[in-house]
């Protein structure tokens, strides 16, 4: 990518951003795949077919390389330098060897505390530490555990049935923007991933989708992809993920700690009203995306155009 044509992006984007005219993709797509514009030599845009690329792991199932994606500037988000996922402290000897080959320099585990005391340390290659860099999760992780343990149907259903479940995960959604702790962790991953000395980086929480979900969601956006295709990547979390959730609930009601384990189901999906959450209150607090990546995260022209130059061609 030329220097006139970052330049000239960069100013498109800062327009498009300030004024809130980030163009969509007009259509829906199937769950592993996206559509976003790429530019004609008549100016307009037509749709383009892109692939989410999961990385299959052993240990790990919402494991993906962020490149790839279209921007509606003409470019292309470059494959190989950020990477998403869940948890990695489950990872088998294969799992490390794969992840070994991506080349990271650095993780950033965005787990509080509790979790990973639970969960286990991320499962590394040799020489590669994560950076633990907690969001809150206003105490989700341990009011599920709560009710999980107390085996008590009727207080699992007060604790999470009657749409309690759907309204504590909008609540942590809009804790990415009101909080200036969680702020300051998504602006300082994004000032490392725009550093052009860093390597691949990849980012993660427990399940790869809520935290890391909006982290992905942010980035593309400044990446200027298209917001159709950045809500598509970050909905593809409930493909990827379906599956084992599903053996989760299975276990638990087998094992009788929870009779109606679907009351799990809104905490282990991402949902568009958990997204729109989230923008709602960007829009409310800062009055459009341009204002939350400058004035809520503190991110200068500079930086993104350093994520312009380093992360798309």
């Amino acid at each position: 990518m030329s220097r006139a044509r970052i330049r000239l992006a960069i100013a498109v984007l800062a327009s498009a951003l300030a004024i809130g005219t980030l163009p969509a993709a007009a259509h829906a797509a199937p769950a592993h795949s996206t559509t976003a514009p790429t530019a004609t030599s008549a100016g307009r845009y037509h749709q383009q077919a892109e692939t989410i690329r999961q990385i299959p792991l052993q240990g790990a199932v919402n494991v993906r390389d962020l490149g790839g994606y279209r921007t509606w500037t003409g470019g292309q988000v470059r494959q190989g330098l950020v990477y998403r996922s869940d948890a990695l402290g489950k990872l088998t000897p294969a799992d490390t060897t794969a992840l070994s080959g991506l080349g990271l320099a650095k993780v950033v585990d965005f787990r509080i505390p509790m979790e990973v005391r639970y969960d286990g340390a991320d499962r590394l290659p040799a020489g590669l530490t994560a950076t633990s860099r907690p969001v809150s999760d206003l105490g989700l992780y341990g009011t599920l555990l709560g009710a999980i343990s107390s085996g008590d149907p009727a207080t699992q259903e007060q604790m999470l049935g009657g749409g309690r479940a759907e309204a504590y995960m909008r609540d942590i959604y809009r804790t990415f923007v009101t909080s200036p702790e969680n702020r300051a962790q998504f602006a300082t991953t994004l000032r490392e991933i725009a550093d052009g000395s860093q390597g691949p980086l990849l980012f993660h929480c427990t399940s790869g989708k809520d935290r890391t979900g909006w982290m992905s969601y942010v980035l593309l956006l400044a990446l200027a992809v298209p917001e159709d295709a950045a809500t598509r990547d970050y909905l593809a979390s409930n493909t990827f993920r379906a599956a084992y959730d599903a053996q989760v609930r299975a276990g638990l009601k087998q094992s009788g700690r929870m009779q109606n384990p679907d009351l799990l189901i809104p905490l282990q999906e991402v949902r568009q009203d958990y997204l729109d959450a989230a923008t709602a209150q960007m829009a409310a607090d800062y009055g459009s995306f341009y204002g939350y990546l400058t004035d809520g995260l503190g991110l200068d022209l500079r930086t993104l155009a350093k994520l312009q130059t380093k992360l798309v061609r």
